[in-house]
């Protein structure tokens, strides 16, 4: 297949990946392949889910995820201190390696030639054309503004980043692995043997390690030399969107959402827990920015199980009572 869309999921996502798949299913249609990425061995609900309809498989071959996630092995081998560190949280091995298994889009036996990759927590708000046409000329394609904050990509406490990486590639190339659009086959066994060998000869202190897939991909990206399309620096100011639940100015129009008139490509609920998704889910009325477009997506096709709220939502993150700010300000709790 030439063109499809991946994601990445497990059981303990549901609710924020039916609420993906239908928000593909309105607004990119019913004839886009999607494929979902097992997360791990918990998906009983997401294949079922999957089963329901004709254009969404699931992905789950071992000899598929196998090489990217012993890629991710030997990149954190290379790390000073990641292994320790994560061994003494409780943590065994590479932490999220399933994060990791995202990587298959890129082998030569992955389902799309080409691609759009979307974390399940994200809605699709847009047809996609843009994305795909900018694949007919760049190998790999982004729309975020994350290029504005490095330190969720990189360390940038190490004196040897700016050594690895100029200032100008650090300030342009970088980007939120939440969405990215690619072609299978990009990353050659020569530039991943040259990934490995350059995080083993030192460079692995550059790493993120509270993102580590993230961190990764934006290195492997960076250190085979793929040059990065920005559609956020490429197009013109008044036609690109934002794509972030923290940005509050969106505007709700027929279930989608606009920016100062532009209609977003995606919307990526950064930050916001799938505890607090499923909690909402469950009947809890809690706050959460943007929260009535997930409820319309996600319960698009099963209405009458839709939560049904009554008075003010509660903060997810109460702010602290008077007691607790004074007893704060005293130095007496923490």
């Amino acid at each position: 297949m030439k063109n499809g869309i991946y994601t990445l999921a497990n059981d303990y996502v549901y609710n924020q990946l039916v609420a993906l798949l239908n928000s593909i299913e309105v607004n990119v249609g019913k004839s886009m392949p999607v494929c979902v990425i097992a997360y791990d061995d918990r998906v009983d609900k997401v294949r079922a889910e999957v089963a329901k309809r004709d254009n969404v498989t699931l992905l789950e071959d071992p000899a598929l995820f196998a090489p990217w996630e012993d890629l991710s092995r030997k990149v954190w081998q290379a790390h000073p201190t990641a292994f320790k560190i994560w061994q003494e949280k409780g943590i065994e091995g590479v932490y999220r390696i399933g994060m990791n298994r995202r990587y298959c889009a890129f082998d030569r036996e992955a389902p799309f030639e080409r691609f759009a990759y979307f974390d399940a927590d994200v809605l699709v708000l847009n047809n996609l054309a843009e994305i795909f046409q900018a694949l007919d000329k760049h190998e790999f394609v982004v729309y975020d503004f994350q290029y504005k904050d490095l330190s969720h990509i990189y360390n940038i406490q190490s004196s040897k980043l700016l050594e690895v990486f100029p200032q100008n590639r650090l300030e342009s190339e970088i980007f939120c692995a939440g969405f990215y659009a690619g072609r299978k086959g990009i990353f050659t066994s020569e530039k991943l043997n040259t990934v490995v060998s350059s995080l083993a000869a030192g460079e692995a202190e550059i790493l993120y390690m509270s993102a580590p897939n993230q961190s990764v991909l934006n290195y492997m990206i960076m250190r085979s030399h793929i040059p990065v399309y920005n559609l956020a620096l490429e197009l013109p100011k008044n036609k690109s969107t934002g794509c972030s639940v923290t940005s509050s100015h969106f505007e709700l129009r027929d279930n989608v959402l606009y920016d100062r008139g532009n209609q977003l490509t995606y919307l990526h609920y950064i930050g916001v827990s799938t505890k607090l998704f499923n909690r909402i889910c469950d009947g809890e009325n809690l706050d959460c920015p943007y929260r009535d477009i997930f409820l319309h997506y996600r319960y698009l096709h099963e209405p009458e199980n839709r939560p049904q709220f009554t008075g003010k939502p509660k903060p997810y993150n109460p702010p602290p009572s008077l007691g607790t700010r004074v007893l704060r300000k005293l130095g007496l709790s923490r």
